[in-house]
């Protein structure tokens, strides 16, 4: 395995202090330490701790990216694929428990400080819609695609704050398996 280099180790350490802390809350210190530089090597890769955030949602954004690609390789139908997504919150369980979802959590902070970059971090979202919105519309349901689409989204979200606000073990499951049975209803219908 490659050695990974110390901006993308700074990008890779910040994206996890962001969603375990917060933004706000992060130093440039606290990245610093973590990734074991001086400060002086820290400022040669970012000026500002904006420069970083960006690197993060560009990091998560090619992250997210790469996981919905290998989704179409993966599923042989639209809804199997579907069915990725909504499994991301039992692959996730534990830390979707503790920190809740990293894209949800980032772009309310973001929004709450009114920051330049929750647009930016709103596009998290944004590529989850259309890509949902496509997998729906192959299922056949091309005139409520959107809808459908945004329905898994605002699930998805709900069940991660909740299972973080009361770390409830069998909540998370049983919302994931309502969402399964309400998909699998979407698909029989289609198919008739």
């Amino acid at each position: 395995m490659a050695k990974i280099n110390t901006r993308d180790q700074i990008v890779v350490v910040a994206d996890n202090l962001f969603y375990q802390r917060g933004f706000e809350i992060t130093s440039f210190a606290d990245i610093a330490d973590v990734v074991k530089i001086s400060r002086g090597n820290f400022y040669y890769h970012f000026k500002t701790k904006d420069q970083i955030l960006d690197a993060v949602i560009a990091k998560r954004l090619a992250d997210r990216q790469a996981m919905l690609a290998q989704w179409e390789i993966e599923g042989e139908t639209p809804a199997d694929r579907i069915r990725s997504f909504i499994n991301i919150l039992i692959v996730n369980k534990e830390k979707i428990k503790s920190y809740g979802c990293p894209i949800g959590t980032l772009s309310t902070e973001l929004a709450k400080l009114n920051h330049d970059a929750a647009n930016e971090a709103n596009e998290l979202f944004t590529l989850f819609r259309t890509w949902l919105h496509r997998q729906f519309e192959l299922m056949g349901r091309k005139n409520d695609a959107d809808q459908l689409a945004m329905h898994v989204l605002a699930h998805s979200q709900g069940v991660a704050t909740l299972s973080n606000a009361f770390g409830e073990e069998t909540f998370l499951q049983n919302e994931v398996n309502q969402i399964m049975n309400w998909l699998s209803e979407i698909e029989q219908q289609c198919a008739a």
